[in-house]
């Protein structure tokens, strides 16, 4: 079975905070009933079948070692029961602990990892935690087999580095086609930074980056995908910057769409 699970934490933003009420207005979304809950593949998302709503981890405070560790423990319980995960973050640095839960239970996991930014820096604003370096974390700890980080549009030379230190394998936006499908590999974990779209198409983020991908390109993307998939995340949706809940909805979009892959 499907499990969403809800992070709302967003602590280790470098910018803005407001990525910790994400998780339940992309629910909202479906309670709503604007939207039809059928996938383009042909399938629906269901609530009370297909995917069970595990709700939001409840944090006790935010300090980020103990955060992660509740939500390592959480995912890892989730893991054992032989579940798939759809985690709705909070932002981006909660996937190195899901990531270090992930590897335990899936052998050489591969990542797929969709942003405007590589999130690689090694320690940004002297925060190991941030939601800027989660990435340098995974791969100094060798909890994946390979990355693929597709949609970048902000490396800096430090991050180019970092790319060449852990043999990233980068698709930048100025460089854009479908040609890294063929090299993925499975079990396949992915993790979907909403502001890897262009801001015309999601401004319900805390970093906007204008020239990132449409829409209709990351959905096309995404339904390409022939290995496996065995988790994935949605993160860094800003209700507090949305306008009309456009962001929110293309979140619930994208939902529907990776849980059609799993």
């Amino acid at each position: 079975m499907i499990k969403l699970l809800g992070i709302p934490y967003d602590a280790n933003s470098s910018f803005m905070r407001g990525a910790a009420n994400a998780p339940d207005q992309i629910r909202l979304m479906h309670q709503l009933g604007s939207s039809n809950p059928s996938t383009e593949k042909g399938g629906s998302i269901d609530f009370e079948n297909g995917i069970a709503d595990g709700g939001n981890i409840q944090f006790r405070n935010e300090v980020p070692e103990l955060v992660f560790q509740q939500i390592r423990d959480e995912v890892l319980q989730l893991l054992a029961e032989n579940d798939k995960i759809i985690a709705l973050g909070g932002d981006h640095s909660i996937t190195y602990p899901i990531i270090e839960a992930y590897a335990h239970r899936y052998p050489g996991l591969h990542l797929l990892h969709f942003d405007a930014h590589s999130d690689l820096y090694e320690h940004f604003d002297k925060n190991p935690f941030s939601h800027a370096s989660p990435f340098a974390r995974i791969m100094e700890n060798y909890l994946v087999a390979s990355l693929t980080q597709v949609g970048l549009r902000t490396l800096c030379s430090h991050q180019r580095r970092q790319v060449d230190r852990y043999r990233v394998k980068v698709v930048e936006m100025k460089d854009f086609s479908l040609d890294f499908l063929k090299g993925l590999n499975a079990p396949l974990y992915i993790s979907l930074d909403l502001d890897v779209l262009d801001p015309a198409f999601a401004p319900g983020v805390s970093h906007h980056e204008p020239g990132g991908m449409t829409t209709r390109q990351l959905i096309d993307a995404l339904h390409q995908i022939s290995v496996p998939v065995v988790g994935a995340d949605i993160v860094e949706l800003n209700p507090n910057r949305d306008i009309h809940d456009m962001t929110a909805m293309v979140a619930y979009k994208l939902l529907k769409e990776i849980s059609s892959l799993m």
